[in-house]
């Protein structure tokens, strides 16, 4: 099973947290230093209830308890600024070094031409599909299941990392935005967080695929299942059974793509996960 450090493996975040999560200490204030903050990173934590939050000048939702989450895309710059506001009191600017990381690249070949360069009426579903999936990963509930942390999807082998460079069929394309467990078609998927379904649909690229939402803007995307077993609405909890491993949509064999991002922005999945197991 490869690891963070092999070749084909991202680099790895300068350090992490319980669970592996990006956690902020019990404080209305970051550390002096933030040397856990990196590119693809989730962060998440808990300040004083009531304390009010930005992320460079994006109101972050606070949960009842103290509740936060925000994340940094595979490109972010080298800095954020997070302004802490406490109950009563006047708000500070906090600055935030983001670690760089590296990206590898990763080939894929053997797609069937029509996948890599879709035809006019594929491109069109394609289009509506993203309105789809943007409006899936666009809410922002006041869940706070994300805070609990994230459990493994299903079992298998790596075989695919955030933010890899792909080149499909010999052409660059954008980056790779998930984190890939090859398996048998029908290992059982289970939800790496509780939260309420928010998609569930077959897709022109990632065949059918699940999205939970885990509050927050946090969610999950579990895609190329060969079986959904949940319905849009539907409450799970972490565990739970929601589908099954396939090989629909754009791929080249079973495996789950297995997606993590708050709101519109893409984060790297394999840091908040327990180790993958074959």
């Amino acid at each position: 099973m490869p690891r963070r450090g092999r070749p084909g493996a991202v680099a790895p975040l300068p350090s992490l947290g319980r669970r592996g999560l990006l956690a902020l200490p019990l404080l209305a204030a970051l550390p002096a230093r933030a040397a856990e903050l990196a590119q693809g990173g989730l962060v998440t934590g808990r300040v004083a209830p009531g304390t009010r939050l930005a992320l460079d000048g994006r109101a972050l939702r606070v949960g009842p308890g103290g509740e936060y989450a925000f994340g940094f895309g595979r490109d972010q710059g080298p800095e954020a600024v997070l302004t802490v506001t406490p109950p009563g009191g006047r708000p500070e600017a906090q600055r935030m070094a983001v670690a760089k990381r590296d990206w590898p690249v990763q080939s894929i070949s053997g797609l069937p031409p029509k996948q890599v360069t879709p035809d006019a009426a594929a491109l069109r579903r394609i289009a509506a599909e993203r309105e789809r999936l943007a409006a899936a990963r666009a809410l922002d509930s006041a869940r706070t299941d994300f805070a609990a942390g994230f459990v493994l999807p299903t079992h298998g082998r790596v075989s695919g990392v955030f933010g890899s460079q792909r080149i499909l069929n010999g052409e660059p394309r954008q980056p790779h935005y998930g984190f890939d467990i090859a398996a048998p078609t029908g290992t059982p998927i289970v939800a790496a967080c509780g939260g309420t379904v928010a998609l569930a649909a077959e897709f022109f690229f990632f065949g059918r695929l699940i999205v939970l939402d885990h509050g927050h803007g946090v969610n999950t995307l579990y895609a190329h299942c060969s079986a959904i077993g949940v319905r849009e609405g539907q409450q799970v909890e972490a565990g739970q059974r929601i589908g099954a491993v396939g090989a629909t949509g754009r791929v080249t064999g079973p495996h789950l793509h297995f997606g993590l991002s708050w709101f519109a922005t893409w984060l790297d999945a394999q840091p908040v996960l327990p180790p993958v197991t074959g």
